[in-house]
């Protein structure tokens, strides 16, 4: 079992491999963790985890206004993810590579990451200045018929963004876009989805490419005909999740 200790990025949001993640940086904590990653070369990997949030919040109380005129601060590397914070997260998340970390004027960042691997969180620690996080790397295994899945994916995820756009083609919609590596199509096809963040952490954990392509397609099977009756159902909240405040 390989393991790895980085800083730990909680966020509403699940991040897969081979995805850009676009982050700014406001919160003391998360500051104070791209001041440490910017102590790394240049020529190597300036790395950290990142794990969707079970029960908490991302950003935390800062002040009145922000969200609750009446709360009161809470400050340290675990704000707002109680008394365990492990709990509070789920326990499959992906690294992050930051490419780019570039610093304001006021303090906070600008930083432009891309995921690259998954891993299993075994611990956390909270005594430092930010969260970090003992990880076991997940290996991707393609799994039975992944070739053969991806192609019935590309085909789904077509007639699921045609419905989507009001028949109008977008990304992945020409050949010369597609990917032919079925674990690519598998995370790409996971990130463009309209999916809310259980069913996108569902498919992150996929044993392997070929399970995460089955449900891929069932998903997309289920949403496009979602989509095909939509005029007919009442106007009832259409928006999946919350807004990312990082």
């Amino acid at each position: 079992m390989t393991t790895v200790r980085l800083p730990l990025f909680p966020l509403n949001s699940v991040l897969f491999p081979g995805l850009v993640l676009p982050l700014n940086i406001f919160e003391e904590r998360y500051r104070a963790m791209m001041r440490e990653l910017l102590k790394t070369p240049e020529d190597e990997p300036r790395r950290f985890a990142v794990v969707a949030i079970r029960d908490g919040h991302e950003v935390a109380t800062s002040g009145p206004g922000m969200p609750d005129q009446t709360a009161v601060p809470v400050r340290g590397p675990a704000a707002g993810f109680g008394d365990n914070p492990f709990l509070a997260f789920h326990q499959v998340g992906c690294i992050a590579d930051a490419a780019t970390i570039r610093e304001r004027a006021d303090g906070s960042f600008e930083v432009l990451a891309t995921g690259t691997t998954r891993v299993r969180l075994l611990s956390v620690e909270a005594s430092g200045a930010f969260l970090t996080a003992e990880l076991e790397e997940l290996p991707e295994e393609p799994g039975e018929e992944a070739g053969a899945l991806a192609e019935g994916v590309l085909r789904a995820f077509r007639q699921y963004q045609k419905r989507l756009a009001g028949a109008r083609e977008r990304s992945l919609s020409t050949g010369a876009d597609l990917p032919d590596e079925p674990a690519v199509v598998s995370y790409l096809v996971a990130a463009a989805a309209m999916l809310d963040i259980p069913a996108k952490q569902k498919l992150l954990q996929a044993s392997d490419t070929a399970a995460r392509l089955r449900e891929e397609l069932k998903l997309l099977r289920a949403e496009t005909a979602i989509i095909r009756n939509l005029p007919s159902l009442p106007a009832s909240e259409l928006t999946r999740g919350p807004t990312s405040l990082n």
